[in-house]
């Protein structure tokens, strides 16, 4: 069983508490309705589904529900870090490499 923290209520609770809701940091259409129905088509339902470090928004559906946002390993289901809707990740591919090229 995971524990997950969660950044609002500020503590790890269990993972029956919480619901996955897909990938995060998607920016919607500026003008949705200049947008053509291929790229809206692609905004509502294709998603990256990678093998690896993955930023994911999920909600805390048994506690506080407000989502939250996850980085979590989709391998090992590792989960590196948890923040608010809004800030940017501190865990990214790009912070992963440069550490195991520093090694």
């Amino acid at each position: 069983m995971l524990h997950i923290y969660c950044p609002h209520c500020a503590e790890y609770r269990e993972e029956e508490e919480f619901r996955p809701k897909g990938e995060a940091h998607i920016a919607r259409p500026v003008e949705p309705e200049a947008t053509s129905d291929e790229d809206w088509g692609n905004y509502l339902f294709f998603r990256k589904n990678p093998r690896g470090l993955h930023h994911e928004l999920w909600y805390h559906a048994a506690g506080c529900r407000k989502f939250f946002n996850i980085t979590r390993d989709t391998v090992s289901y590792q989960i590196h870090e948890t923040y608010k809707v809004g800030q940017q990740p501190s865990v990214t591919k790009q912070a992963s490499s440069s550490k195991g090229a520093a090694k």
